[in-house]
């Protein structure tokens, strides 16, 4: 009798494990929200990954994200340039603080 308590005594464990890190609730609303949609999905293993934020992107979505991430970075160096450039032409029409604090 003894034996059977300690696989008992883990299993209760664990469930307070999962009880206490939220994953019971989470797992519970998912399948909530299967239960209550009007059309079944035909794959409900996606349906829950797709829910639980375990799906991967797209992979056009992957590739989007790619083309505007270089997009953006092409846009920075070109502002950084300007911002530079700009810099230099203020420094000839004004002071540096060291010359300020010199004079």
């Amino acid at each position: 009798m003894a034996h059977y308590r300690a696989p008992e005594s883990k299993r209760e464990q664990f469930r307070r494990y999962l009880e206490k890190s939220g994953v019971l609730d989470s797992i519970t609303s998912v399948l909530v929200a299967l239960y209550e949609e009007a059309e079944k999905p035909d794959n409900a293993l996606d349906f829950i990954k797709l829910h639980l934020g375990a799906a991967s992107p797209e992979p056009a979505d992957v590739e989007t994200l790619r083309m505007e991430l270089a997009d953006l970075q092409q846009k920075c160096n070109l502002l950084m340039g300007e911002n530079k450039e700009l810099r230099n032409r203020l420094m000839q029409y004004e002071p540096s603080p060291e010359e300020r604090a010199a004079e």
